[in-house]
């Protein structure tokens, strides 16, 4: 790739692809220059210094977050919308959750976007502007919650290891103590198998949105 046809979103694709394969230490300019066959000189044409290029990652990873009206939808799906999007977009970047955390992503059109129209779904749903910031930001730190816990091996273990760590985890699960831990021992039969990944991503938009949802309810009645 030549630098006349380096585009932004060329270079914030190749960024985060390094940072969710290596992690976040691993994105440098002069690295990612090397990734992409261009002098440094031409990344800085797109991105004037490393916190640019960081934000314009966290730009890119958000641009489909949005909440587009649909006739008829009520703001309770288009708010599990928005939720199970950024899930999706947390799990096919791992990377994100620490870049959210060493950035400033209020300085992205994405991420103000997509608080926007959260904010205004929850405006929709009867919470104030300010108790609707409060809400989007439990949401998001309930999305990077999720992900972060995701049940199964760790990040990065070789397909062919990973029966022998969940048959090593139900092991030592099952050897604790049964009069102290019997919840615990009957935890270890759920590691004879491969997590039901998507089960377990729905329960837990359920439950995360469950708490607005319950809350939203609770003060129509109260205006009734």
């Amino acid at each position: 790739m030549t630098g006349d046809r380096l585009t932004k979103a060329a270079v914030a694709e190749r960024a985060l692809r390094l940072a969710d394969e290596e992690g976040l230490e691993a994105v440098t300019v002069r690295r990612l220059a090397k990734e992409l066959g261009v002098t440094p000189m031409a990344l800085y044409w797109h991105f004037k210094n490393k916190d640019e290029l960081f934000l314009g990652m966290v730009d890119h990873m958000l641009s489909g977050v949005r909440s587009d009206p649909r006739a008829g939808e009520s703001w309770q799906k288009r708010l599990r919308a928005v939720v199970e999007t950024v899930i999706g977009v947390m799990r096919a970047h791992p990377s994100l959750p620490t870049l959210l955390h060493s950035v400033d992503k209020t300085r992205t059109e994405s991420f103000n976007r997509a608080t926007n129209d959260t904010l205004a779904l929850l405006t929709e749903a009867g919470f104030t502007v300010e108790e609707g910031f409060w809400v989007a930001t439990y949401l998001l730190n309930g999305c990077i919650g999720i992900v972060g816990a995701q049940p199964g091996c760790p990040p990065g273990l070789p397909p062919e290891q990973e029966p022998e760590w969940r048959r090593q985890k139900r092991v030592q699960l099952e050897g604790m103590p049964a009069a102290r831990f019997p919840m615990m021992i009957e935890l270890a039969a759920s590691y004879r198998d491969e997590p039901d990944m998507e089960r377990y991503y729905a329960f837990c938009a359920d439950l995360l949105l469950a708490a607005v949802e319950s809350m939203a309810a609770a003060r129509g009645s109260q205006h009734r």
